[in-house]
């Protein structure tokens, strides 16, 4: 699949991985496609830290309103009930504790949990935003990225080479082709995608995985 569509099947699944009644935290570029496959049953708060809850999907094309947009700028929606308020109320939310699960993106993840998402020595790179706040805030941390660099470098290691974002904090990883749990017996493959052998992740992967004895095919 193209990148496009890759990024599309993370979201998709990882909007499967997010349970009623929870307060979910979307990072900047791909983790914000997740407001758009959210299943309209299920009663999922979405916020965002500059400065909203009731965060909603994508709005059409010609419906976009310059003064709602998300961490990154981008224009989204708000649903009814939603509320806006400022920079120290929400990262009050996230540092008190009341984020259920905040999906980010990454540039490293290794096998221990530990990330590395907000910079690359002598390049010029977004930064850290509230990546720190929440990693340390959220009761769970979800990663959504490509499993590899554009290079066809894993990005899924050993040890991160780059600097940290936090120490330990990743719970789960969901790639293009599979989806693995961050443990204390190590690093777990849970699902793979269709069409994709354990060879080929293992290929991609520098991370020592553990092959769940249940491994389910990944479905988005």
């Amino acid at each position: 699949m193209d990148s496009k569509m890759a990024k599309q099947f993370i979201a998709k699944r990882i909007a499967k991985e997010l349970k009623d009644g929870d307060v979910v935290n979307l990072g900047i570029g791909l983790p914000t496609m997740v407001a758009n496959y959210i299943p309209e049953d299920t009663d999922i708060t979405l916020q965002s830290e500059n400065g909203f809850v009731g965060l909603g999907s994508t709005p059409q094309k010609g419906q976009e309103n310059k003064d709602i947009v998300n961490a990154g700028g981008q224009p989204v929606t708000i649903k009814e009930g939603g509320a806006f308020f400022d920079s120290a109320v929400s990262f009050g939310i996230i540092r008190g504790g009341h984020v259920d699960a905040t999906v980010l993106g990454a540039l490293e993840v290794d096998q221990k949990g530990n990330l590395a998402n907000f910079m690359v020595p002598g390049k010029m790179v977004p930064g850290m935003g509230g990546a720190m706040d929440l990693v340390s805030g959220a009761k769970k941390v979800i990663i959504a990225m490509t499993h590899t660099t554009a290079k066809g470098e894993p990005k899924i290691l050993k040890q991160c080479r780059l600097p940290l974002t936090a120490v330990g904090k990743v719970s789960l990883i969901v790639t293009e082709i599979g989806v693995m749990e961050v443990t204390k017996d190590g690093l777990i493959l849970k699902e793979i995608a269709d069409g994709v052998g354990i060879e080929d992740i293992l290929a991609a992967t520098e991370a020592d995985l553990i092959i769940d004895e249940n491994l389910k095919t990944m479905e988005a």
